[in-house]
């Protein structure tokens, strides 16, 4: 049985709930840069630029890494307690789970700075 030590989210429901609405920001996020760029054929940086400093898309960029951490997390949490058993790796697959979800939340906190900094030029 999986205990909820390395669980961040409330319930399963939660967690499917995050996905669902993280997956649908994400692809709407991705449809609409996918739609400007064919929109917009013979761009250049200046354009690219002056789309991404409007504070309208810059928080459309910061929903969108929120939700591509949310989907991360949920995502791994469940490979972790899918495959990261007690069955496959006997008793220190507590130990394994926590080291690999931990490493996951680093990268995932880092990637979020760094588009931070990306996004609002700190």
């Amino acid at each position: 049985m999986v205990t909820n030590v390395t669980n961040l989210s409330r319930s399963g429901l939660y967690d499917w709930m995050a996905q669902r609405v993280s997956a649908v920001v994400l692809a709407a996020y991705f449809l609409f840069l996918i739609g400007y760029i064919i929109a917009n054929p013979g761009m250049e940086y200046t354009q690219w630029h002056s789309l991404f400093s409007s504070n309208w898309m810059r928080i459309f960029s910061l929903l969108a890494l929120v939700a591509l951490g949310a989907h991360a997390w949920v995502g791994m949490w469940t490979i972790a307690t899918d495959y990261l058993t007690p069955m496959s790796f006997g008793k220190s697959a507590t130990a394994i789970r926590f080291l690999f979800q931990a490493v996951c939340g680093v990268a995932m906190f880092a990637y979020f700075v760094w588009g931070v900094q990306i996004l609002w030029g700190i």
